[in-house]
Parts: C-alpha cells; sequence; structure tokens
C-alpha cells in the first residue's frame, strides 16, 4: 500500500475549562478517513509518540495524540532514563479513570470537527500507562477497535482508585487486541489471562498476543528493550484490526 503523504501540528482543544494540546497528523490527500486516537506512555507526547502517530496517519487515518499529563504537567515529555521514570510515573500516578476517558472523547470529539474524518467509529492505540489506558478507552462508545501495548496494572487497579480496569470489561463496544511480552515483569502472565479470561467470559471481540523474549516497552525503538522482529510483528496485527474494523 502506496504511504499518504501527511501534514502534522500541534492543536488544541477544550474539556470543559482546560485546554487539552494534541499531535495531529493527517493524509494531505482530499478523502474521507477514519479518526484514531494514539495514547501516550509516561514520556508524554514525545518523539516515539510523534512518530507512531504520524506512521498511522500514513496509513490513511487521522491521528491524535492527546496530551494526558495536561492537568499535571502541560507540555510535558522525557526521555528514558531512570529519573525520567520516576518524574513520569509520578504524573501518572495523579490521573484519574473518569478525567481519563473525558479528555479522550474530548479528542475525538475533536476529530468529529474535521470535514476528513469519518463519523462511525474510532480506533486507539496506546503503550505502557497509554496500553492501560486504551483499555479503559475501550469503554467508551466512539471507539470500535483497540491496541493496547503492555498496559501494566490492568488486571489489579484504575487510575484514581476503584476497582481495577479489567472490572469494566462488559462495557467494551468494539473489538481489542492486547500485546504483551512475556519477559515483561510489570504485568506477570496471570494477570494476562485473567485479562483474556475476561474477555472471552463477556464475548468480547479480541485477540491477545504473547511475544516470547519481548520485554515491556519492545515497540519503543527509543528504548533499550525495543524488539524490532517483535515490534514488526505487532505492527502487522495493529494495521489489520484497524483496516477490518474501521475501513470495511
Amino acid at each position: 500500500m502506496t504511504e499518504q503523504v501527511v501534514a502534522t501540528e500541534t492543536v488544541n482543544f477544550s474539556q470543559n475549562n482546560l485546554q487539552i494540546a494534541g499531535y495531529l497528523a493527517q493524509p494531505q490527500a482530499p478523502g474521507s478517513y477514519p479518526g484514531v486516537v494514539v495514547l501516550q506512555e509516561i514520556f508524554g507526547v514525545n518523539s516515539h509518540i510523534r512518530d507512531v502517530t504520524e506512521r498511522i496517519a500514513k496509513l490513511g487515518y487521522v491521528a491524535i495524540a492527546p496530551a494526558l499529563f495536561q492537568r499535571q504537567a502541560p507540555g510535558f515529555e522525557t526521555g528514558y532514563t531512570p529519573q525520567d521514570i520516576e518524574v513520569g510515573r509520578g504524573y501518572a500516578m495523579q490521573t484519574k479513570a473518569t478525567e481519563l476517558l473525558s479528555d479522550i472523547q474530548a479528542a475525538i470529539d475533536y476529530l468529529k470537527t474535521l470535514p476528513q474524518v469519518k463519523q462511525d467509529g474510532f480506533g486507539c492505540i496506546g503503550f505502557c500507562f497509554g496500553g492501560h489506558v486504551a483499555y479503559l478507552a475501550a469503554t467508551l462508545p466512539d471507539i470500535k477497535a483497540t491496541a493496547s501495548f503492555y498496559g501494566a496494572g490492568i488486571a489489579t487497579r484504575t487510575f484514581g482508585g476503584g476497582n481495577p480496569t479489567v472490572s469494566r470489561t462488559p462495557e467494551i463496544k468494539g473489538t481489542l487486541y492486547g500485546f504483551f511480552g512475556t519477559e515483561d515483569a510489570s504485568i506477570p502472565p496471570e494477570q494476562i489471562d485473567q485479562i483474556e479470561t475476561e474477555l472471552e467470559k463477556y464475548n468480547i471481540s479480541h485477540r491477545v498476543f504473547r511475544y516470547d523474549g519481548a520485554d515491556h516497552g519492545f515497540f519503543c525503538d527509543r528504548r533499550a528493550s525495543y524488539n524490532p522482529q517483535t515490534a514488526a510483528a505487532a505492527w502487522e496485527q495493529v494495521q489489520q484490526l484497524f483496516k477490518t474494523v474501521l475501513t470495511t
């Protein structure tokens, strides 16, 4: 498939009285395209997340990466040192599920204002912190296809406290793909099993991928844990998910 030439910009959209920044990438060619929300790691909407957003747009989608730490640290982005990880985790711990969902819905509502965006179903993809948030976002009625990469804590907790995010599995209306590495110490195999059991129990359209030898962050080519073979295999599945659910 020929890659689209894309245009990128930083935009702002409103959520109540809060202005949320988002990195927007969209094909330059006239047309009607599905929308996809890209959900960041704890490192903010950094170069990796911007790159993923652009890659998705090149496939023929209008993609936006909202700043999920807008309330905690506007404009935050950082690298991958141990110190960066501690700062990012601190911000992630301050987030709340209700606010994350409302901010993602605001990003979807912004996409709906763009004339080239199809209105009948959106996708989302998230990594690490954003992988957990993506599972949560899959409960939004507009979300029809979700790619959740190594979201730690889905089975054990939720943002801001309360029942773990996996307890909201019955609310998922679309298709969810989960991507995990077998060497990821932050997500034990039994937690992946629990997620898969819940998806099966409630007849959610899903696939769960376990990649042998892959660690946390295997998709990010800026991290030491990057696994190019596994990342390529997972990316093929993401493309198939979005193509099947959002374009047919």
